[in-house]
């Protein structure tokens, strides 16, 4: 693993494992960590979209380290933070997930290959291959948000 990764990751998992840093709902720490996971992730791609978009300067060294970051964040088990019962309260999560937790479980796994796969092609500078596999990694977030994300916190 790349030492950006592993810094990457080791912020990830600081960031996860200190509640005075991660968005930390004590009442629902479960449907707290999928959260952080899912802010840390639009972080992480929206400035690339930016970047891609000519809205923000492109900057190939930059866009390298966040295409990196996402795809360190993006190994994070958040799994996990899909138990049992965490359907519940407020979450954004759709019930379906724990329905057909297959599907979303591809979904997912789609998402990681091909926010590894931006990091591989961002190191080219190929703004054309960037911003194409770009829409890639992005498709597979709209998958999982056309099927199992609400629009409005879910109260139960």
């Amino acid at each position: 693993m790349r030492i950006q990764s592993r810094v990457a990751a080791a912020a990830l998992a600081t960031l996860l494992a200190v509640p005075s840093l991660a968005h930390i709902e004590r009442s629902e720490p479960i449907q707290s960590l999928r959260q952080s996971y899912f802010a840390l992730v639009g972080m992480t791609f929206g400035p690339m979209a930016d970047m891609v978009k000519g809205k923000i300067d492109w900057d190939d060294a930059t866009f390298q380290r966040w295409a990196s970051d996402l795809a360190a964040v993006s190994t994070f088990q958040v799994e996990r933070g899909f138990a049992p019962g965490s359907e519940q309260g407020k979450t954004r999560a759709k019930p379906d997930i724990w329905l057909d937790m297959d599907d979303f479980s591809m979904k997912l796994a789609n998402f990681r290959r091909e926010a590894a796969a931006l990091a591989e092609v961002a190191q080219s500078g190929d703004r054309g291959a960037i911003a194409a596999q770009l829409g890639q990694t992005g498709g597979t977030c709209k998958a999982c948000h056309d099927e199992y994300k609400s629009k409005d916190y879910l109260y139960e």
